[in-house]
C-alpha cells in the first residue's frame, strides 16, 4: 500500500536483522559484570537456543512483524529475579553496544531504544529484560 510508513519491523531490517542483533546481545548480556548473575546456573545448549529464539520472536512479535511469540509476558518471565534499575541500565549499555556494532543509523537505534523501553516498563510495570 503507498503512502503506509513501514513497520517498525520493516525499518528494523526484519527478522534476520532482528536475529543477527540478539546474537550479539545475549552473550554480551551473559558476560555482563553486574548481569552475569542471571545466567550463574547450569544451562544447557537447548536451553540456550530456546531463550535466543524466544528473544527474536518477542522482538520482532512486537516490532509488528509476522511472528508469533509463544512465550510468557515480561512481568511473569522475570517475576522474582529482582531486577533493579542499575540491571535495566546494564542492558541498555549492552544494547547500545551491540547497536554500534552493527553500526545502526541514530534513528534506527533511537527506535530500538524507544522499542525496548516501551516493552519493558509496559509488560512488568517495572523493569523487565528481553
Amino acid at each position: 500500500m503507498e503512502g503506509k510508513p513501514a513497520s517498525l519491523y520493516a525499518r528494523l531490517g526484519g527478522y534476520d536483522a532482528i536475529a543477527a542483533v540478539v546474537d550479539d546481545l545475549l552473550p554480551r548480556l551473559r558476560s555482563d559484570e553486574l548481569l552475569s548473575r542471571f545466567w550463574t546456573s547450569p544451562r544447557s545448549v537447548d536451553t540456550h537456543n530456546r531463550e535466543r529464539q524466544l528473544a527474536v520472536d518477542f522482538i520482532a512479535a512486537a516490532a509488528g512483524g509476522p511472528t508469533i511469540y509463544l512465550g510468557r509476558d515480561m512481568k511473569m518471565s522475570h517475576k522474582g529475579m529482582g531486577i533493579t534499575k542499575a540491571d535495566y541500565e546494564a542492558f541498555m549499555r549492552c544494547l547500545a553496544a551491540t547497536l554500534d556494532t552493527f553500526k545502526s543509523a541514530r534513528a534506527r537505534a533511537q527506535r530500538s531504544h524507544g522499542l525496548y523501553h516501551r516493552l519493558g516498563t509496559r509488560n512488568s510495570g517495572g523493569i523487565a529484560f528481553l
